[in-house]
């Protein structure tokens, strides 16, 4: 049996726009007769890419995150829609049909994700098909998955256990976007941006970086540890949201210094100071 899903890795996505690019390149005024209605030439995506700045300066950076269709099991479009007008595929892939579903614009609010957009022109709701269209003659995976140069969609069968998606699906590495909405997507992602807490640490009888030194963080019921860099750099990425944690900075030398934060956000401590 055949049952699609796709990966998403956050770590391997660059932001280059080509999901997004390729995605417009196959449906934008492309008419797939029961798949899909032509997409508008302007105004509508069914991948986006979701990009959010991260931290203060001089802490910051940038995490992309693709949107699309999750081809949820308890999709909240097709319970929605009237008449059948959304159903889903044997193989998974979840389809708006576009004659049954002219006029049914409740379709578009049925979806938690907001990744149903409403074609003013043809009155009709239009999503990601995965590219069924192309599967059905013989492709292996949707256009967005082959143009991706970094390899951060991964798209394969989901009950062939020698597939890599299977594998990293039982690796329990995988994650829903929005676990509390309790779908059951068959999109999912691997790290997804999660809060962080950095700092800097300094000598301070030598005005010098420390490098290479002890740094742990405690706190939500974990304890990690790691060491700062060539320019006393260090880093806690993927840390619970508005918890409370305790990073302790130790140096041959010097006095053990704890700094308390609270991840409200991203979280930048500073300069913290060794004393002897």
């Amino acid at each position: 049996m055949t049952r699609y899903g796709m990966i998403i890795d956050i770590t391997k996505c660059t932001g280059c726009y080509n999901c997004f690019l390729t995605c417009r390149d196959e449906f934008a005024g492309n008419d797939n007769g029961n798949y899909a209605a032509a997409q508008p030439m302007s105004g509508m995506n069914w991948m986006k890419l979701i990009e959010r700045e991260r931290g203060q300066y001089p802490k910051v950076k940038v995490s992309y995150t693709p949107v699309t269709c999750m081809h949820c099991e308890n999709a909240g479009c097709i319970k929605a829609a009237q008449n059948n007008a959304v159903y889903r595929r044997p193989d998974g892939i979840v389809i708006i049909d576009p004659v049954k579903a002219k006029g049914q614009k409740q379709i578009v609010s049925g979806c938690p994700y907001r990744v149903i957009e409403w074609n003013e022109e043809k009155q009709v709701a239009q999503k990601c098909i995965l590219c069924a269209h192309l599967l059905d003659k013989g492709e292996k995976v949707p256009r967005c998955v082959e143009s991706c140069p970094t390899g951060a969609l991964i798209f394969g069968n989901l009950d062939d256990p020698k597939s890599e998606i299977a594998k990293l699906m039982a690796s329990n590495t995988t994650e829903a976007l929005h676990p509390e909405f309790g779908l059951k997507e068959k999109v999912r992602y691997i790290s997804l941006a999660k809060k962080f807490i950095a700092g800097t640490v300094i000598y301070g009888d030598i005005d010098e970086v420390a490098g290479n030194i002890t740094v742990s963080l405690s706190g939500d019921g974990q304890t990690r540890l790691t060491r700062t860099n060539g320019f006393g750099d260090f880093e806690f990425e993927g840390l619970a949201d508005n918890a409370d944690y305790t990073v302790m900075i130790e140096a041959s030398g010097y006095k053990a210094k704890s700094v308390k934060a609270k991840t409200l956000k991203d979280t930048y401590l500073g300069e913290i100071v060794l004393k002897k």
